[in-house]
């Protein structure tokens, strides 16, 4: 009876996301944040970028913006292939995890175990050995990279030079100490999952994480780009054309920084989170997505491969990257069923930034209305009237259909959602303003619109002046 109890909610569950995708509030949501970011996109010169939100089993919403090769013009799409850089972290800690459920190794072992050949300097005589939990948690004390200049001439090292290099090199802290990030420790543990499964690691990644979860598009990237990976691009400098970036070829970094793979492909891996199968079990998953490190701020730490942070009353689990061309973050939230995925080809494509804005416009309608999946408001059709840009000398808003309500913002903000503003009828074109955030705006005045004689809408004036609509 509990068996077909538990069946029936979780089909519940499974029928309750595309309604939820497909409420007027988080379309509104989606529609808010889509206006933004191709705001930002335009202004910031960028190449392109890459969004999905991600919700229960499904992508529930996913847009290209700008271009995988500007000198081409070929658009951004969610199927467009990005290096994803220290993504690949989680992707060396999930093997490292089914190596140990397979009790084929202890996270607690030394590292020594596996790799007879490790050594470095400054490891004190009666501290702890570094383990391979010290290698995924960042606590080993390790020194971030390799010797060389990797990430100036893009000339990573091969196995042999690491091998070589190592013995000479000081450990910065004692293990468990301090959290320290270090792409020579995933490198590290890159080598384990090696040398425990017989396979090499790419391979390894591929058959037994990457197949299994349907992410046909993704791999760990050797010295060949994939045919459809965006083209890479440097930062934008003032005056000057924006540059393409070198290919860069990972070798032994590879555990580190080298999967390729597209918004698509990365919105099956977040949903998997909270899914587990065959790859992982729930109960691994959540410890991984559990902290192991905690940061003195209380507010952020480290998971087993992941990065972690609380947002208010969320806790968020995912990653960033960064290689030449390309910016990445992923962040998701366990507890509510709710991921978002951001993919740039640029060195200032600044991805975080645009995640932020999807936690903050998208993640709550999403809750609250999977919560309580009450019957949606109807908007007044009569608002389309006024949707579209307004531009004054010194200023521009843009306003929109967000759900049931009609809203104003701010496109050109770093971060809209303070900027949004309700618009609630007052009389024929009248609307007032309100918000319950601390805004700088003319909140619980009026806004109103003047038609032309065809009865168009062609200006709104707020306090202090007016803005005339664009594109009439």
């Amino acid at each position: 009876m509990m068996l077909r109890i538990f069946f029936l909610a979780a089909l519940c569950a499974l029928a309750a996301w595309p309604q939820t995708a497909a409420h007027p509030d988080v379309t509104g949501a989606l529609g808010l944040l889509e206006t933004w970011v191709a705001r930002q996109v335009a202004e910031r010169e960028l190449p392109g970028v890459a969004i999905g939100i991600v919700h229960g089993d499904a992508l529930i919403w996913s847009k290209g913006f700008g271009y995988a090769d500007m000198e081409r013009k070929t658009p951004i799409t969610p199927k467009t292939q990005f290096r994803m850089a220290s993504h690949t972290k989680v992707f060396t800690a999930t093997a490292l995890l089914q190596l140990r459920d397979a009790g084929k190794l202890q996270l607690d072992d030394p590292v020594s175990k596996y790799l007879p050949w490790f050594a470095v300097q400054g490891l004190p005589a009666e501290g702890p050995a570094v383990t391979i939990r010290h290698l995924i948690t960042h606590s080993s004390g390790l020194p971030r990279e390799a010797p060389g200049t990797l990430w100036t001439e893009t000339s990573f090292p091969a196995l042999e030079e690491v091998m070589r290099e190592l013995p000479r090199q000081d450990t910065v802290f004692p293990p468990e100490t301090r959290w320290k990030y270090s792409n020579l420790a995933f490198t590290l543990a890159g080598l384990i999952v090696e040398k425990v499964s017989g396979e090499p690691y790419a391979g390894y990644v591929q058959k037994h994480i990457l197949a299994p979860l349907g992410m046909s598009d993704s791999r760990i990237t050797g010295s060949t780009p994939e045919p459809a990976l965006a083209t890479p691009y440097r930062r934008r400098e003032p005056g000057k054309d924006r540059e393409t970036a070198p290919f860069t070829d990972c070798r032994a970094i590879a555990p580190a920084a080298a999967l390729t793979s597209t918004v698509e492909d990365m919105a099956r891996f977040v949903a998997f989170q909270w899914k587990g199968g065959r790859v992982l079990k729930m109960p691994t998953l959540r410890e991984m997505q559990r902290p192991h490190w905690v940061h003195p701020d209380w507010k952020s730490g480290w998971g087993l491969g992941f990065a972690l942070r609380r947002d208010d009353d969320r806790l968020l689990a995912g990653h960033g990257g960064s290689v030449p061309g390309y910016r990445t973050q992923t962040w998701f939230s366990p507890a509510e069923q709710i991921g978002v995925v951001v993919l740039t080809n640029a060195d200032d494509g600044n991805p975080a930034q645009f995640a932020d804005q999807a936690i903050k416009l998208v993640f709550p309608v999403i809750r609250r209305t999977a919560a309580k999946p009450e019957p949606p408001g109807v908007p007044d059709p009569a608002w389309n009237r006024y949707t579209g840009t307004y531009q004054s000398p010194s200023s521009e808003f843009v306003i929109q259909i967000s759900g049931s309500r009609l809203v104003m913002f701010d496109p050109s903000a770093p971060d809209v959602e303070p900027s949004v503003m309700r618009l609630v009828p007052v009389r024929p074109h009248v609307f007032r303003m309100e918000s319950d955030r601390f805004t700088y705006g003319a909140i619980g005045e009026l806004i109103q619109f003047e038609l032309d004689a065809n009865g168009r809408v062609t200006r709104a004036r707020t306090p202090g002046g007016y803005a005339v609509r664009a594109n009439q």
